[in-house]
């Protein structure tokens, strides 16, 4: 089975709430490459409720934005020519999140992350995501990544 991107992380980075594989307690975003555009699909729990039947803004906030800077690092490393997890490894971190909820998100089916890369530019990436349910798109977000600052990589 194709490794995630997040899968390619360096075990010191691998300790994210919404993407990483090293956090048991975490939402465990798995996004990976369709064609130019990056996808993920999250299955809400019941607690993950807003109000009876609806989905958490803060959950689609969340998941928008590691799938994005999951994304932003696949693009980094594409824009290099470089395989995923290769070093030096990237690993961006979130300097803008804007967030539009379109329809409410019911909760119970899956939640389609497609997300699009508008630009790479140094350290920034920006990327555009989709939250699509039941084929309606119910919630858009812009995340502009930075790749993470010296002074928070581990040692």
């Amino acid at each position: 089975m194709e490794k995630s991107f997040q899968d390619h992380y360096p075990e010191s980075y691998s300790h994210c709430y919404g993407c990483g594989s090293k956090n048991d307690s975490g939402l465990q975003i798995k996004s990976y490459w369709d064609g130019d555009e990056s996808v993920a699909v999250f299955h809400p729990e019941k607690y993950h409720m807003a109000f009876p039947g609806y989905v958490y803004g803060g959950l689609i906030a969340s998941i928008i934005d590691c799938h994005s800077t999951g994304t932003a690092a696949a693009a980094a490393y594409r824009e290099e020519g470089r395989e995923m997890g290769s070093e030096p490894a990237f690993r961006f971190v979130t300097a803008s999140l804007h967030i539009d909820y379109l329809l409410p998100t019911p909760l119970g089916p899956p939640l389609h992350l497609r997300s699009r890369v508008t630009e790479i530019k140094g350290r920034k990436v920006v990327v555009e995501t989709e939250c699509i349910v039941e084929d309606k798109v119910t919630a858009k977000g812009k995340v502009v990544a930075v790749q993470m600052p010296e002074h928070l990589l581990p040692e």
